[in-house]
């Protein structure tokens, strides 16, 4: 599993208390239907911690009320929208800003750039997905490289010999994200090791004290936290200042010392991008190969396609667009697995979404999990069927969603790059299956991840 000691309500609750602890709302719901609080203190949080998880109380939140409902986190009212009509018509209007990096921003206490006005925010968004963007076709090589690694030492495992998914993935993404974000110094294991090791610290705390105040009841726990939290943007400042000395002009890092940003903002986008990047890039790539796994027809079909776009060469950057039925197993694997259930947006001015008026500064809850299993949109939706996206109506709905074209979180952007090169390399060298009676189940987070390892095995594809 990945070992991400993750909190046991989910991260996403963490994420709603951290807005609305900045951005206090209004406590009128403004007739929108949906639960009254349980606690006068907690809202519905105890209905959250029953159900498991924000997504499967979301799912019953609606079932109840509809697809526009409302509840309490604490005193203060959220409305949760749980529809793709519903969607369409919130998302128009408030689509300047990453509802994703907004909120690990204000988890890790970053305020730089928010609030700071419409144009220093778009600005800074479009500096921030250009350094993404700039990085991986700079460093393509660099990402086949990792991954031919990975598959050479697969290649090189028994037939038999269980695989474990998340182990291999997580390690997988934590190289290629730190090397493409921070430079050459994380080709060395050791760094990457100090680098995980803090990471995991900061990802499993952030957050938490807006909940339940745990945090600050454990000084071992707190202590634990601010120290890797300190190594973590020291080792950052360290590597900026570094490559601003050395004129470097290759990842991430170096294209945001290009540009306008203070010391400070470049400090907090590195933190984000290595952040969401090595979680995100680790569990579209873990589930994109449990669904192949479940499928040699598949797996076949990928084969051709990669087969006829690329032959016996690897993979470049500028053939990827060619992969359609590639970029459909991944657009199905976001869907199937939920890979990110929840989202968000502060609702900046008073808005209204079919009769219902949504007060300005009221925290407005995508249920992007509820609609991406909705039957109503999607033909046997709990079915893992990429040729589903070979429809026109499907992929302008998954669009509209964020999860593909010019909305996408540039995480995820990043994420299909990898996962992309994974498979192109992977599926025609091997064959993946699952191995039998295994049930893995997932918890929905902020990123959905299996509870558990995954394990499959591989074979050569000649075999």
């Amino acid at each position: 599993m990945l070992d991400f000691a993750i909190f046991a309500v989910t991260f996403v609750i963490i994420l709603v208390g951290a807005v609305l602890y900045l951005y206090p709302s209004s406590r009128r719901v403004s007739g929108i239907p949906g639960l009254n609080p349980t606690d006068e203190k907690d809202g519905n949080l105890q209905d959250i911690v029953s159900k498991g998880s924000l997504h499967e109380f979301l799912v019953s939140l609606h079932q109840e009320f509809g697809s526009v409902a409302s509840f309490w986190f604490g005193g203060r009212p959220v409305v949760s929208l749980g529809s793709v009509d519903q969607l369409r018509q919130h998302i128009n209007p408030n689509h300047s800003t990453d509802s994703f990096e907004t909120m690990l921003k204000s988890l890790l206490g970053y305020q730089s750039g928010m609030g700071g006005g419409a144009t220093e925010t778009v600005i800074r968004k479009k500096v921030y997905e250009s350094a993404i963007n700039s990085t991986l076709k700079n460093n393509f090589p660099l990402v086949l490289k990792q991954v031919e690694e990975l598959v050479g030492k697969w290649k090189s495992f028994p037939e038999a010999q269980h695989t474990p998914l998340c182990a291999h993935m997580l390690g997988l993404a934590m190289k290629t994200v730190t090397q493409l974000a921070l430079g050459e110094r994380y080709g060395d294991d050791g760094e990457v090791i100090s680098f995980r090791k803090n990471h995991d610290a900061i990802w499993s705390e952030i957050g938490k004290g807006y909940l339940d105040g745990s945090l600050e009841k454990s000084s071992s726990r707190k202590g634990h936290y601010e120290k890797a939290l300190s190594e973590m943007e020291s080792m950052l400042l360290s590597v900026a200042r570094e490559r601003k000395a050395q004129r470097k002009q290759m990842v991430f890092v170096d294209a945001l010392l290009q540009s306008s940003l203070t010391e400070r903002q470049i400090l907090e986008d590195c933190m984000v991008f290595t952040l969401a990047g090595c979680v995100i890039t680790a569990n579209l790539c873990i589930w994109a190969l449990r669904f192949l796994s479940s499928s040699e027809e598949l797996q076949d079909k990928l084969y051709q396609e990669l087969e006829e776009v690329l032959g016996s060469d690897p993979v470049s950057f500028d053939k990827i667009p060619q992969l359609k039925f590639c970029q459909h197993v991944l657009n199905e694997t976001v869907r199937t697995a939920k890979l990110t259930p929840v989202a968000a947006r502060l609702q900046e001015v008073e808005g209204k979404v079919d009769q219902h008026v949504i007060p300005k500064e009221t925290l407005v809850i995508y249920a992007l999990g509820v609609v991406l299993q909705d039957s109503e949109t999607w033909s046997t939706p709990y079915r893992f069927d990429p040729d589903r996206f070979e429809e026109e109506s499907v992929r302008k709905t998954f669009c509209l969603l964020g999860f593909s074209g010019n909305q996408t979180c540039p995480e995820l952007r990043f994420a299909y790059t990898v996962a992309t090169v994974l498979l192109s390399t992977l599926v025609r060298q091997m064959k993946l299956k699952q191995l039998k009676g295994q049930v893995v189940e997932v918890r929905s987070e902020l990123v959905s991840t299996p509870k558990d390892e995954t394990w499959v095995t591989v074979s050569s594809r000649t075999s």
